[in-house]
């Protein structure tokens, strides 16, 4: 049995607390929200977040921060990305040299550029830094339905540690040392939900859902390879695994966002509307920026953010999307 803690009480970071309680460890979850806290250890149920999942009496919650890192053997970081930085550098003077921390949140940093990883090493140094990303969505998970991600460090041995504190019977866990890869897959994919959905609220069929599944993973894997991420990671389950999940789903916030901005809503309506981080808004400019930097044409993110920043009608985007020059799916070599 491990002492883990976990930085966050939305819907994933209550998911995991349950998985890692199934496993027979120690499990304290921390908050920045006192009345959240007082609602968790009152009614053991995040009714606005996880309503219907059963939170047993045995796993702690609490708003001081240096309680759940204290002794902690690992530290699950799942606050939304916005929030990454601003946490991490809370925890820095409560963490121990050394100490695992396992990023499950998924984003880049508008400003900096900077993957979550990134983020947490330049916050907490001393930190050895992990990640896990997947097609899965917390309610599912909450109820135990089969589900698998995967774990990524530099070091083998890390990964293996992480896998074996979380697999079970229905979340299965593998290993990579894509790192990078898989914190962009988990994050673009996001952008290109949001895209998704907005073909669902213009009332687009199953032709247009599948165009922009897979034109939109050939972008991730464009850029991602480009930054040093491999082939490998976008075509498995932080790639196309996470992107078909996240198209597809109503549990997605990103695509229950793109559908209402679909119907007309705006930007700040939808998120409003969906009442959690759609952390697609949130890497969609970053996403932008990266392609710039990397000299990557990126279609379909850039017309999202035609749509989110720009005010462009929806219909638009997927109009210019259509109507752009002829291509090559797979280049002709010299005969």
């Amino acid at each position: 049995m491990a002492r883990i803690g976990v930085i966050g009480a939305g819907s994933w970071g209550i998911a995991l607390s349950l998985v890692l309680f199934d496993n027979g460890h120690e499990v304290t979850v921390w908050s920045a929200l006192e009345d959240e806290v007082s609602m968790l250890n009152s009614l053991h149920e995040h009714r606005d977040k996880l309503p219907g999942v059963r939170i047993p009496e045995a796993i702690a919650f609490t708003s001081d921060i240096g309680e759940v890192c204290r002794d902690a053997e690992l530290l699950v970081l799942a606050v939304p990305s916005p929030y990454t930085r601003s946490t991490a550098h809370l925890m820095s003077e409560k963490v121990k040299n050394g100490q695992i921390i396992v990023s499950v949140a998924k984003g880049v940093e508008e400003k900096t550029l900077d993957t979550l990883s990134d983020i947490i090493k330049e916050e907490i140094p001393f930190s050895t830094v992990a990640v896990m990303s997947g097609p899965s969505h917390a309610e599912e998970v909450g109820r135990k339905l089969p589900t698998t991600c995967v774990v990524g460090a530099k070091e083998r041995k890390t990964a293996e540690y992480i896998q074996d504190i979380f697999m079970n019977g229905y979340f299965r866990v593998y290993t990579s040392p894509d790192v990078l890869g898989i914190e962009l897959g988990g994050a673009l994919k996001n952008v290109v939900a949001l895209a998704a959905g907005m073909a669902d609220g213009l009332g687009y069929g199953d032709n247009t859902k599948a165009a922009l599944i897979t034109r939109g993973i050939r972008e991730i894997a464009r850029l991602g390879t480009k930054m040093g991420g491999r082939m490998e990671t976008f075509a498995g389950l932080t790639g196309i695994g996470d992107l078909i999940v996240t198209c597809a789903s109503m549990h997605s916030r990103n695509r229950r966002a793109g559908i209402l901005i679909g119907k007309g809503a705006t930007m700040k309506e939808a998120m409003d509307e969906v009442r959690m981080v759609v952390e697609g808004v949130y890497s969609a400019k970053a996403a932008v920026a990266l392609g710039e930097k990397y000299g990557v044409c990126l279609p379909i993110i850039e017309q999202v953010n035609q749509v989110l920043f720009f005010d462009k009608p929806a219909k638009d985007a997927v109009s210019d999307l259509m109507k752009r020059d002829k291509k090559a799916e797979i280049d002709w070599e010299e005969s």
